[in-house]
Formats: structure tokens, sequence, C-alpha cells
């Protein structure tokens, strides 16, 4: 981490800004009146462009507001009469308008402006406006230059003359740059100059370019071609790698000597505060180094650079000291030679005293002091509003001594401006200052009551621009105190401003300036805080990450709470655009994922209004390295070759390993198999092939982040044939089938096959009794062998062979033929009840001749037939025990307790389970039961807890009861442990609580005679007022829902809110009653919408086109559909079986059709929506 601690705060750097402010003259507000001041003018010299519209450019002020005029050529130039001349309004900026067309070149020339207002007149500087000049290059025809190799050669550019200068190039006619170096390079006059010629350099043309600055365009000088005669023709590589290829193309070696400057000594005039170029071009074989001194002394420290191969030395803002003699040694391995130039400085104007502005008092005495100084020494020439002073009117107040001007007595109406010409043969300086004379009480020109934050421990300066004639003395004051403030920390400036060395806590305060005069006095405050300063506490450090990976660079800060602090973050000095990858947090920044494009140098910048800090620190990304590139090979060899690669970039992380990997095209096409691997130190190495391989090789770097990409593949190397020198492994002969053997192998691979026609000779005979060798010969790796006896051993043999020969002789392996059946099953078999889930097994085995194969195990199957329980079902499936070996005893477990089951064994080899034992019936013994199916504890209230259970799903015997263990529990807190047992046909208990805040913990088990079986474990549910435990809750404390009182306004409200029901669906059903008809077998039918001795109202809220009764047939109230009878009783509509009428003999009943009978009759509460029921239930 780098901690970067500016030296200056904003505050400070401000301060530096304003240091010139210190000793400025005071300025005269502008609502007082004062003679004109150039604020703003063009350069002496003004180069224009001529495509644009010309701006000459004067601006002043003054009070009255100045008025303008201009000089062309020291003749008054007249604005008006010219129409593309126009004057800016307010302004003297003169503007030349060429739209309409227009020469620019005739208003070439030297432009003064004059600012004239009642009390005087101030001049600019002569302005020399030119127009820019792009000529073309003149027409010539250029031969082409024949030279010697080795002699030295300069192209001359001759560009034309432009103003301004146009900028020189060299480049070759196809538009490529021209390759410079200490043997080839341009001169500062544009000529391009070889040390020596070779013969490469006629490979190209060489032509000259100017660009001119203004118009942007670029002249081409007809190229040069060059013709290099030389003793040797040569070839391209050898020429190169020669370790002396002057030597080796018969080039004389010659000592250096200047091409420019020429002689032994030359000199050089500059300009005081211009930047001096010296320059020495040498030839020589070979190209001359060269160096540079100053004679009797250093080069000038810090102001020199070394250009074009240090062939040219620029000395930057040349001063005075800066004369003398200056050398350039130009050397070579023959010899060196030296050049001396001689260097004298002269100067233009400079000041050492410009003029300021001079307000005085009805009285006062004063002066104006011009003071220049130049090579040659400047003369002074005074003038008084434009015009010579000595031809201006007399004034007896007013004496010119040489640079000074010297008033006395002045009064007012003697405001007047005075310029000041410093001229040498090299230039001038103009200046003007007025000589203002005012009447004027003190004023404060700041704003009332500011407010100065300043970075405790910084140089700091409280302003108070202020402004009287005559000029007021000012005072600076503390909180009130009468002591004034200068000295010691503080220095008060004749501008008014107080600077203090180093602001501390104490110095917060407010500060109050004075100014005074005789005509009286003006004050104002200022009000000083003291922060504390901006300080990263702890900022990002060097990280080194592998890609992916998080990483999270710091940034602690410490500032001044009331100052806002903006943080802001760097990348490589640029602004860092924080995407969704990157997260800026208070003290940090977290990267996710990072990747290549992350590394780099982050910053972190705390800043305030007043102050910042930085810190920065280098993230360096680790990435897989880059894939080697340019594959070669060499010292091809019969089993061997070199390859040789070039490493790509490592991306930070030193690579370890290089993989070689190879591919033929043979047997494997396409796929790439590893062949060697170097340390990553390499980059070229031998390696071993095999016979008749086409290889193609590629190499895969490795470092600590992974692998890179693999190389592009090598050119392709076949290797001659020869015969195999190993044998297929991996052989083996199994039989797939009772009267077969298959022999199988791992074939060879393309390495290892060495020659064409690769094949396999297989070869195999009896082994007991020994027989005679049988062969075949295959190319694939696997051969089936017919008709073997069942299960006989085989020797075997398989060679590989290609067209060169076969490989040595192989070794033998044991192989067998197939399997069958076992003939025969386990007799004898006996069983011994170990406990009521186990049992012990003996056998007698079979003999070996009837296994057939090779024996596996012996497997007992055995069945759960039934329990001797009654009425339990079981599941018969069948499962087996294997006991692996030649063996005659075992355990079969995890039998059911209390069952009938079934056995029978089997011997088992290769080909599968021989024939079954007879079937055994065994029982097993009582056990103890399994835990219940479930526990269900239930409390209807907080005096008892109910509890039911379910019996065993696995009884394992008969049940001789339960036994429930229970204690009551708090917290960490438990009672003794109470116990009830029960009959075996109990399944309900209820416990009476002894109390009412403590839960229980239920442990009940089954039992049968052998003993308890498992407990199945449940706990009481929490109260609903546990979570608020009370520390004495007693019986008093009852559920409010089973009060009586409680209930009964249950009811009532309920009742209320049905009459409300019922009065509001009689109203909104008025007419719905019918009278009963007078012939009761009279078919009531639901479609007869209008009856003229009555009306039928059919309604529900539940009605719809599917709710309707078909025609002839009636509703009753359990949803079915009845056929009409004659004989029918209304007690049928009734659901109860009675039927209601009310006092004026009409039924009211349920004319509704339910969708689902089974709603109806399953789900009582769903007539509750029909109002009809609602009426039904009250009647």
């Amino acid at each position: 981490m780098v901690m970067q601690r500016p030296q200056l705060t904003r505050a400070g750097i401000a301060f530096a800004l304003y240091l010139h402010h210190l000793i400025s003259a005071i300025e005269v507000p502008l609502d007082l009146p004062q003679p004109p001041t150039i604020t703003k003018q063009s350069v002496k010299d003004y180069i224009v462009d001529p495509r644009d519209n010309i701006f000459i450019e004067c601006e002043a002020k003054g009070n009255p507001v100045p008025t303008f005029s201009w000089t062309r050529n020291g003749k008054f130039f007249n604005v008006a009469k010219d129409p593309k001349v126009s004057m800016r309004r307010r302004s003297g900026t003169l503007v030349i308008d060429f739209h309409g067309g227009g020469r620019p070149e005739d208003y070439e020339g030297e432009y003064q402006c004059f600012a004239r207002n009642d009390y005087g007149t101030a001049l600019s500087s002569k302005i020399h406006l030119q127009v820019s000049k792009s000529p073309l290059w003149p027409k010539e025809k250029v031969d082409v230059i024949e030279v010697d190799e080795g002699a030295p050669l300069s192209l001359q550019c001759n560009p034309p003359p432009g103003l301004p200068s146009p900028v020189i190039f060299w480049m070759s006619s196809s538009m490529e740059p021209i390759h410079q170096d200490k043997r080839v390079s341009q001169g500062q006059n544009g000529d391009l100059y070889f040390s020596n010629v070779l013969l490469q350099d006629a490979q190209t043309d060489y032509s000259c370019n100017a660009r001119f600055h203004f118009t942007h365009t670029i002249q081409q000088k007809n190229p040069y071609t060059l013709k290099v005669k030389t003793k040797k023709p040569h070839n391209e590589t050898s020429f190169r790698n020669h370790t002396d290829m002057y030597s080796a193309r018969g080039v004389t070696e010659t000592t250096p000597s200047f091409m420019y400057p020429y002689g032994t000594s030359s000199s050089q005039m500059v300009l005081r505060g211009v930047d001096l170029l010296l320059e020495c071009i040498a030839s020589g074989v070979p190209a001359p180094d060269i160096m540079w001194y100053k004679k009797g002394g250093e080069l000038p420290a810090g102001k020199t650079k070394l250009e074009n191969f240090n062939k040219a030395l620029r000395i930057s803002n040349v001063s005075e000291e800066d004369s003398g003699e200056y050398f350039c040694l130009a050397s070579n391995k023959m010899g060196s030679i030296r050049h001396t130039i001689s260097v004298r400085v002269k100067a233009a104007p400079y000041w050492l005293d410009e003029p300021q502005n001079l307000i005085l008092a009805p009285g006062e005495d004063g002066r104006l002091v011009c003071r220049a100084n130049g090579n040659p020494k400047p003369t002074i020439q005074w003038l008084v509003n434009g015009e010579p002073i000595e031809a201006s009117p007399p004034n007896p107040s007013r004496e010119v001594s040489g640079d000074t001007i010297v008033f006395r007595d002045t009064q007012i109406g003697s405001s007047a401006v005075y310029q000041c010409n410093a001229s040498n043969e090299h230039g001038y300086l103009l200046a003007n200052a007025f000589v203002s004379v005012l009447d004027v009480p003190p004023r404060i020109l700041a704003p009332r009551n500011q407010l100065i934050k300043v970075i405790q421990y910084n140089r700091t300066r409280l302003d108070c621009p202020f402004f009287g004639s005559p000029i007021p003395t000012l005072r600076w004051f503390k909180n009130g105190q009468g002591n004034t403030l200068d000295g010691g920390n503080y220095k008060a400036h004749e501008n008014g401003s107080l600077e203090m060395n180093m602001a501390r806590k104490e110095d917060q305060g407010i500060y109050t300036c004075v100014a005074t005069n005789i005509l009286g006095k003006a004050e104002a405050q200022v009000r000083l805080e003291v922060k504390d300063p901006t300080r990263i506490v702890r900022g990002p450090e060097d990280q080194v990450v592998k890609r992916g990976s998080m990483p999270r660079l710091h940034c602690r800060i410490k500032h001044d709470p009331t100052l806002k602090l903006t943080v802001t973050w760097l990348k490589d000095d640029a602004p860092l655009y924080i995407g969704n990858r990157m997260k800026k947090e208070d003290d940090g920044l977290t990267i996710y994922g990072v990747a290549e494009k992350d590394q780099g140098d982050y910053t972190c910048i705390a800043s305030t209004e007043l102050d910042k800090d930085s810190a920065k620190a280098y993230l360096t990304v680790l990435e897989r390295p880059d894939r080697p590139r340019d594959l070669e090979l060499t010292d091809l060899a019969e089993r061997s070759v070199r390859l040789t690669w070039i490493p790509g970039d490592d991306n930070n992380s030193p690579i370890t390993d290089y993989i070689v990997q190879f591919e033929e095209d043979r047997f494997q096409p396409g796929i790439w198999h590893n062949h060697s691997s170097y340390p990553g130190s390499v980059n070229s190495a031998v390696l071993s092939l095999s016979p008749y391989v086409n290889y193609q090789f590629r190499v895969i770097a490795v470092n600590d982040v992974g692998s890179s990409l693999p190389s592009m593949p090598s050119e392709r190397y076949q290797t001659n044939g020869a015969r195999p020198e190993i044998n297929p492994t991996g052989v083996q002969g199994a039989g797939t089938q009772k009267n077969n053997m298959e022999i199988t192998w791992t074939p060879l691979n393309a390495t290892q096959a060495y020659g064409p026609n690769l094949r396999y000779i297989v070869r195999w005979r009896r082994r007991d009794p020994r027989g005679s060798w049988y062969n075949e010969t295959v190319k694939t790796p696997r051969h089936v062998v017919w008709n073997t006896p069942i299960y006989v051993p085989y020797e075997i043999k398989v060679q590989a062979e290609n067209d060169f020969g076969r490989a040595p002789e192989p070794d033998t392996v044991i192989g067998y033929s197939g399997e069958d059946y076992p003939k025969a099953a386990p007799t004898d078999v006996r069983i011994r009840v170990l406990n009521s889930t186990a049992i012990a097994l003996t056998w007698t085995r079979v003999h070996l001749d009837t296994i057939q194969g090779q024996l596996k195990e012996y497997r007992a199957y055995f069945w759960r037939e039934s329990s001797l329980l009654k009425n339990l079902w079981v599941s018969k499936k069948r499962q087996y025990v294997s006991f692996p070996g030649d063996r005659n005893r075992g355990i079969v477990s995890r039998l059911f307790p209390y069952s009938n089951y079934k056995l029978e064994m089997v011997v088992t080899n290769g080909r599968g389970d021989g024939p079954r034992s007879e079937v055994k019936e065994f029982p097993t013994p009582e056990g103890v039961p399994s835990s219940p199916r479930y526990l269900r504890i239930r409390q209807p209230n907080l005096e008892t807890i109910n509890l039911e259970w379910d019996h065993p799903e696995h009884p394992n015997g008969v049940l001789t009861g339960y036994s429930l263990r229970y204690q009551a529990f708090n917290g960490s807190k438990t009672g003794r442990t109470l116990v009830e047992n029960f009959s075996p046909n109990q399944t309900r208990f209820t416990l009476q609580r002894t109390d009412p805040i403590s839960r229980y913990r239920f442990f009940l088990r089954a039992r049968t005679q052998v003993g308890d079986g498992e407990s199945i474990v449940e706990e009481s549910p929490a109260l609903l007022n546990e979570a608020t435990p009370t520390p004495a809750y007693t019986k008093n404390h009852v559920d409010i829902a089973t009060q009586g009182w409680f209930i009964g306004l249950m009811c009532a409200i309920a009742l209320l809110v049905l009459i409300l029901l019922i009065v509001c669906f009689i109203k909104r059903s008025r007419g719905g009653k019918y009278p009963v008809r007078d012939n009761k077998d009279e078919h009531l039918n639901p479609e007869d919408k209008n009856v003229e001795d009555g009306s039928f109202d059919y309604r529900s809220l539940e009605s719809d086109e599917d709710n309707k009764p078909l025609p002839n047939s009636q509703t009753s109230l359990d949803g079915t559909i009845k056929q009409q009878e004659s004989d029918d009783s209304l007690v049928d509509y009734g659901e109860g079986g009675e039927g209601q009428f009310n006092e004026d003999g009409s039924f009211i009943g349920q004319y509704t059709v339910k969708k689902d009978k089974e709603e109806t009759e399953g789900n009582e509460s769903s007539e509750a929506t029909s109002p009809v029921n609602a009426i039904y239930s009250l009647a």
C-alpha cells in the first residue's frame, strides 16, 4: 500500500493560487470613477486561419464605460467604413467577417486598441496579425541516389515556408513510417541522416512529409529511391546472425565525422525564457554514440533532456546562467571526435518592476516606477493617455525622472492613464497604469459575516478586501479583543488579508477587520472553524489473487464528522466504474469473481470540501497461462525427436509444468494422449517415440491457477515400423455358456502396435489331461472356443504380430470353460432356534463333482408362512441368506417372533442355483412387542388429560397388557415418575391433573409374557397462557368459554341476528307463499309460471337450471326426486317425517334440489345458505 499524503489540502492549494494577491495593488470598485484598464487582448504575434472569421480581442473596464478605437500600421482604422469589419457591443473586439467574400491577407498588419473615458486612455499591445500559409511543394524531379554501402548520406527535405512552420516527418510512398535509430534519424532542419548506409536501406523509398497546423493538411515530397552498391551479395539470415555485420559485408569501419553542424565549432544565440536545442549528427562505421558536456561545469540541472537518440540536447527555459561552451562527443570503436558550440543568451525586455495603478487622495504624493531588464538594456519611454509624455500639457505636480514619475500634491482632476514602453532589438513591453485622485471613506468589499473552514495545522488566509482614499489602514482583532493581530502565527498583508501559518483548534473564533482613514472607518467579521483532517487509517494493500476469487480492498477513514465525506476509487488513475461485480462499502471495495481486466493500481480517495487523502495498492490477478506457440520439431531420429516451443505469458503466476500431448491418425484419430511432462523452466525436450506412429504434438502450460489452452499442433512426424515388443495384457478365459470359453485381452494401443496389420495369435489347450495346442489368428481382442467340457481348466497364450514380425513368446494364463447348474442339493438340513428372531442352520455339503463350476455360496431361502396370532395378516415374501464358500453351518437372523416359517437350501455357482432341498418348517417363540402405533393426547379442560392409543403393529406374541409411565415437568424441573398398568384390551385413559401449570411426558409400552416392548413417548401440549406463566394459578381461573353466562349471551346474540335475517327475507319475498290447491291430486308444474287461481313462487339462493325438478315430480328435503303419487302425503315433504303448517293453512317447506345428495346428507350446515331453510328451521 502506498499512502499518498498531499502536502496541500484544498484550502492550502487555494492559498497558493491566491498568494500573488497578497502583494497585488488595491482594486478600485467599479462604482467609483476611474480611468480605463485593459482586461483582455489578443497575443502580440497573432496568426489566424484563413478559412475562419478574424477576431482581434480588446476589452477594458472603467467608469464611465470606455469607448474603443483602433489603429492599423500606426494610422487610424475607420471601422465604420469597411462593411466586413464590426466591433462587438460594449467591447473593443474587432470582428472581420468573410462569409460574403474577401481576402484575409488584405487585413494583415499591426493593430493597436485604444480604450477611452473621461479620465484617460489605455492602450493595448501592438498586435501583429498574420494569415496562416501552407504553400505547395515546388515540383521537382528526384533522381535515384546511388551510394556505397557504409557511406554516410543525408536526404534533404527543404519544406516550403509555412506560417507557422510545418511539422516534418518521413514515410515511405506506401505510408509506412521510416524506422529511426542511432544510425538513421531526422535532424532538426527536417533532413534525414544516415550515419552509414546498409544494403537493407534500399528496400524502401523515402518521402518527406509536411503537416500544416491550421489547414490540417499534409503535403508529400516526391520520394527518394536509393541504390546501394555493395561488395558482397548476402543471405539475410546469415547477415542477421553474424556477430559483426560490417565485417561480414566487407564494409570498411571508419572513425566518426560530423554531418551537422560542420567543422569543429559553431555558435548559437538564444533568447532568455525559451528552449535551447543543440544538435550533433555524426557519420561513421559503426554508427557512433553521442555524449554531451559543458565546458567548466555540469549540464544545467533539472532543465536538460536528451532527444533523438542522444543527438540533441534540449535546455528548457534558458537563463543567462546557461551561456557558455557546450560540446558533443561522437565515438565508436574506431575513435572519437568532438564539436564545440558557443551559446550566447540574449533577452527581450522583462519586468523588474511593472508600474501599478496609483490611487491618491487630494494633496497626497506618489510615484509610478517602470523598471525592466534585457540584453541589450532596454530603453524606457513614458506616455500619458497614449501620447508621448513630452508632448502632453505641462503638469506642475508631475516630474519624470528616467524610469520613475513622481507626483506631488495631486488634486482632483489629475487622473490619467500612463503607459510605460520598455524595448530593445528583441522585443518590447507595454504596461498601463492609471493615476486616480479620489476622496472616498473606507469600505469593505467582501461579503459580510464570512465563514471560513480550514483543516487543522494547515496554512490559511482570511480575506478582507477594502478600499478608500486616502488608502485606509487595516487591523485585525479576534473575539472582540483589543490587541491587533500581527506577528507570531499571524501575518497581516497590505491588501487586507490575514495569514495564519498554522491553524489550530484554539484559533477558532470570530475575527474582525477594521479599515480606517481620515474620512471614517468600516469593519467586517469572519468566522473561522478549524476541522480535523481526513485520514485513511487503513488503506488497500498490494494483493496477489487468483482469477475468480473475491478480493477486498480496505479503505477505513477517519474524518471530521461535521464535513461531508466522499469516497471515490480510481483504477490506473482513471475513475473506476462500479459495475455489478463490485460492491463499494463504507470501509472498502469488494470485487466478486475477479478477472484479468481487474488487475492494476487501485486508489482510494477520501475527500471533503476542505481536504483529501488517498492510498494506493496494486492488485495482481493470477490467471491460467497463455498457450505456448510456435512449436518446432528438430533433431529428427528413428525413435526420438526434439520439440521446441515459445512459452506464453504466465499471467503473473510462474509456469510450473509443461504437458506434451500427442495424436496419431491411424488407430484413434483426433484423440490426444499425454506423452510426457517437463518443468516450467524448459521450453525444449527430446521425446521418445514408438515405431510406426504418425505423430502430431501439442503443449499445455500449467501454473498454480490451472492449465492453459493447448498450443496449436506441430507438424506431423512419421516413424518407421518394427515388430511388437510386448504382448497384450489382461488375458483371461471364462465361459459365457456351458459349452464354450471366451478368451479376452487388452489390445495394444497405437504406440504399441509398431507396424501395420496388427493381429493376435490365440493358442489354447486342456490343462488336465494336457492336450495339444489349438491356435487362431484374430484382429479383435476376443475369441470364443466352442464345444468345451463343463468347467475344465485351459492353458491360454495370446501373442501380438504385425507385418514386421511377432512379439516375444507370451506368458501362459489359466482359464476355465463354461459352468452348468449344480446337480445336487444340500441334505440333512437341521434347524435350532436361538431366540425369537434367529435360528442356527447345519447341513451336509454337496459333492464337488456335482457343482459343475466354481462354488460361490450356499443359500437359505425362507419365508413367513403365518403368525401364531389369529387373524393377523403377514407377508409371505421370500428372502434368502448367503453363506459364501464351502461351509456347512450358518445363522439366519432378523425373523419375526411368534410366527411359522418355512426354509429350503440350495448351492450356487457362477451359472446359478442348484436344486432345492426339502422344505423345513419351524416356529419362532414369542418376543417383546413393537411400540403402540400411536399415542394421542387431548386436554378438554385444565383438570383432565385424555390419552388414547392403538395396539402395536407387531405384537410378536400374546399381549398381556400395557404399562404407562408419566411425569410432570415445568421447564427444566421434573416431578416424580408415576406408573399405570392396563389390560391388553384397554386403549384409553383419563388423567386427573394435580398441577394445572406443568406439562406431562408419557411413556407407553405394550408387553407380552417375554417382557415390555419399545415405548412411544409423547408430551401434553402447552397451555395457552404458558407463554406468560403466573406464580399462582388456581381452579378459580377457569376457561370463560365454559361459563353459563357466556354461553347464554352468545345464544341471545345469535337469535337476534337470525330474527334480523328473517325480517329481511320476508320483505324481499312478499307474495312468496302459495295457497294450497283445492285439488290435491293436481300436479304442480314448476314451469307453469302464471296460474289464474294462485301463484307458485319457486325461490332459492342456490336455484339455477340444474336445480329445477322434473315435471310431474317433487323434491324431498333429503334432496331426492320422488315420483308424484295420488296418495302422497305432506309428511313426505318433511325432513323429520312431520309436516308443519302456518295458521293460514299454507305449508312452508324446502323446494331446493341439491346438486349432490351426499353433500346434503353429509353437510347439514349447507342448508342454512337458503333463507327458506332458515324459515323452515324456525317453523
